[in-house]
């Protein structure tokens, strides 16, 4: 069965004049039940997690300050809004949503998380709306547990994953590979192990092109035991941020090509959501369902 890590605090709200589309979180998941591609069943609540498991990424002292919320200002500017208790919480939950998610894909070949993504979140500082990076802090707890070795993260937001990059610069066992908008936020760059540039209003066919080259021959050099896939639907061309020009269709032939070739090499895959700015919310919630219609179709 396909488990989704999804709480009631993901749509928490933030400032109004925040360009994160909050609401995406509360219609995702009614449209995935109201379309029948989900049931309640499919559905897990995170929660807090014990603070052990954000020492295996980020620093103590950041963490703590983030925690008390006592950044300095310069610092709560860069995160990109005011933080609260709340706020802080659910940066937590999430975490722990791609945490379990990560052992429900050791048993079920995926699973998801309505939220997550948070790849601009440093060792020791948070950047661009991430305050702790759930999908390193994922890889560190299914290595810690001795439940994997060698790691894939598979980042195809149309932003860099610039704090993962950072997370794992010295580490053989987890391969980073980002594939971004070149001229796109963070607009100073850190050094995946892979990055992939892409120019401005690139097409599906050309972008495509790249991914069905790229990550195969990837997966074959690496033999990962488990990837994660941060599957940001900022990649379209209605996306308010995104400057690529892939159509739903496009978007929608991303997911669908890492989701087989995943299932085919009989590898673990946990998603993550990651961003989407597009104007219209009905394209953001059909794009992100529809790697969820994806994953019930290949996987089960």
């Amino acid at each position: 069965m396909l488990k989704i890590a999804h709480h009631e605090i993901y749509k928490h709200p933030l400032p109004e004049n925040h360009r994160f589309p909050m609401d995406k979180y509360d219609l995702l998941p009614q449209q995935l039940l109201h379309e029948g591609t989900c049931t309640e069943d499919n559905f897990f609540e995170p929660e807090i997690p014990n603070s052990k498991h954000f020492f295996n990424v980020h620093d103590p002292e950041y963490f703590f300050d983030l925690l008390n919320i006592t950044l300095s200002k310069k610092a709560e500017r860069k995160i990109g809004f005011p933080l609260t208790e709340q706020l802080i919480a659910r940066e937590m939950i999430i975490a722990d949503g791609t945490m379990k998610a990560s052992e429900f894909a050791l048993q079920n070949g995926i699973a998801m998380n309505i939220a997550g993504g948070t790849h601009h979140a440093f060792t020791n500082r948070g950047e661009g709306f991430c305050m702790l990076n759930d999908q390193a802090i994922g890889a560190r707890y299914l290595q810690q547990k001795g439940l994997v070795k060698k790691i894939l993260i598979v980042d195809l937001d149309v932003h860099q994953g610039n704090g993962t990059a950072e997370i794992f610069e010295n580490d053989a066992s987890v391969y980073t590979f980002s594939m971004h908008g070149k001229a796109n936020y963070p607009f100073i760059k850190e050094k995946s192990d892979l990055d992939i540039p892409l120019e401005n209003n690139i097409s599906d066919k050309a972008y495509l092109n790249i991914l069905y080259k790229t990550l195969p021959e990837l997966i074959k050099r690496q033999q990962p035991d488990f990837i994660y896939y941060l599957c940001g639907v900022d990649v379209l061309e209605s996306d308010k941020l995104g400057k690529l020009s892939l159509t739903l269709e496009g978007c929608a032939a991303r997911d669908r090509f890492v989701l087989q070739t995943c299932f085919d090499a009989n590898i673990p895959i946990m998603c993550s959501m990651g961003g989407g700015y597009s104007k219209d919310i009905k394209i953001i919630v059909d794009a992100h369902a529809n790697t969820f219609r994806l994953a019930q179709e290949i996987f089960f």
